[in-house]
Parts: structure tokens; sequence; C-alpha cells
């Protein structure tokens, strides 16, 4: 039995991207029904303010992963991943195709990590390759050789996806590469000079609660945005 203990630093790094992603989506609720006036989609402020969410859950997500699944691969745990994942995914799904039906979510950040969980794995065992081959996905798709056009073009009449934005998209390229680097790190043992930085792993009641919150990250990423969309169309 291979018993993994907990990187404090990581969960406070995840505690972060769950604070950050709870305020945009605070400040996106307070958009949607009038109370305040801000391109979400477009400002360069709040676009590059996704891009830091993301990329932080992705980062910690490959970390995680790898550090999971040394010195090798825990099926039991993958598998129960995959249900919890699935599912949340679905509901995630569902939930944005009734609430908005013309820009629901067909491949969020949580169908992202259920597929980038399953390839990461071929990268476990590559942590040198896996950061060559981040850096290639990242410039190819700058230049625009790597991209997943062609998938929606072919999915998206016989799955109905909405034509133009949707609410939440994470695609493959280039974010993958995000979980590539987590893998890198831990494959290259510098993961703990990263989190166990003074700033992630001092002890501080606000570090505390960040770290209790990333320890359970999927039930808050699931019910963060109902409470506060409810709120605030209650206060609509």
């Amino acid at each position: 039995m291979v018993v993994h203990s907990r990187l404090h630093g990581l969960d406070v790094f995840r505690g972060w991207a769950l604070f950050l992603m709870v305020l945009f989506h605070f400040a996106y609720d307070l958009n949607h029904f009038k109370f305040i006036d801000i391109n979400m989609h477009y400002d360069s402020f709040w676009v590059y303010a996704r891009y830091l969410i993301v990329s932080m859950f992705l980062l910690s997500m490959g970390v995680s992963l790898a550090l999971v699944h040394r010195p090798k691969i825990q099926w039991h745990k993958m598998y129960k991943r995959t249900l919890m994942l699935g599912v949340s995914s679905a509901l995630v799904s569902i939930a944005t195709y009734i609430e908005f039906p013309h820009t629901w979510v067909y491949f969020g950040i949580l169908h992202f990590i259920l597929v980038a969980s399953w390839v990461g794995l071929l990268f476990l065992h590559l942590p040198r390759f896996s950061l060559f081959l981040a850096s290639v996905i990242f410039i190819g798709y700058k230049l625009g050789y790597l991209h997943t056009h062609w998938l929606f073009s072919l999915l998206q009449a016989p799955l109905h996806l909405p034509p133009g934005h949707t609410e939440d998209l994470v695609i493959f390229f280039p974010w993958f590469s995000v979980v590539l680097l987590g893998i890198a790190l831990v494959g290259m043992h510098v993961e703990k000079n990263i989190f166990m930085a003074s700033f992630l792993s001092q002890e501080s009641p606000f570090n505390t609660f960040l770290a209790l919150i990333g320890k359970h990250t999927l039930i808050i990423y699931l019910i963060h945005q109902p409470i506060l969309f409810t709120l605030v169309s209650l206060f609509a």
C-alpha cells in the first residue's frame, strides 16, 4: 500500500485558485443581473484573470496527478475520480443548458480535467519530455498549428453545440501544456521548492482557510456558483 502525505502548500495554492474563482463568478453574476457593466469576454483584465485562475487549477491538477500516482498508478483512485468528475461535469452541462440554452457548457474545466487526467497518465514517468511537449503545445497553439477547430466542426451538428461562445470552454490545446508542466515539476523533484515557499507554507488563519477549501475543491466548485447566482438574483 502506497501512502501519500499531502503537500500543505499545494492545498493553499489550490485554495487561492478557488478564492479567485469565487470572486470572478461573483463579478460575473453582478454583471449578468446588471448591477455592474463589464465585458468579461473581451475586457483584458477579466480575460487574463480567467487565464490565471484556470492555469492555477490545471497546474495544481498536474502536480496532484503526479504525486498521487507515484511510483505507480493507483487505478482504484482513477476509477473513483472518473466517476466523480463524470457525474459532476454532466451536472454542469445539464444545469447550464437549462439556464443558458444557447451558451451551455459542453467542455468546461471539469470536462477537461476528466480527459486530461487519463491522458496525463501517459506522461507520469516522462518529466523532461512533458516539459518539452508543454513548450511545443504552447508554441504550436500560438502559431496556429495546434487547435481543435476541426473537432468542434465535426461534433457541432450532431451534439447541437452552441455556435458562438459558451459559458466556459477549456480547450485541450493549449491548456494541456499547463497539466504537463505540473507533471514535469513533480518528475524533476522541484514541486516542494515551489509549494513549500513561505507565502504558501506559513501558518496563518487565512492560509489555514485556503488549505481547507483547497482539500474540497470539487464540491466547492459545484455549489458556489448556484449559491452566488441565487443570492444575487434575489437581490435583483
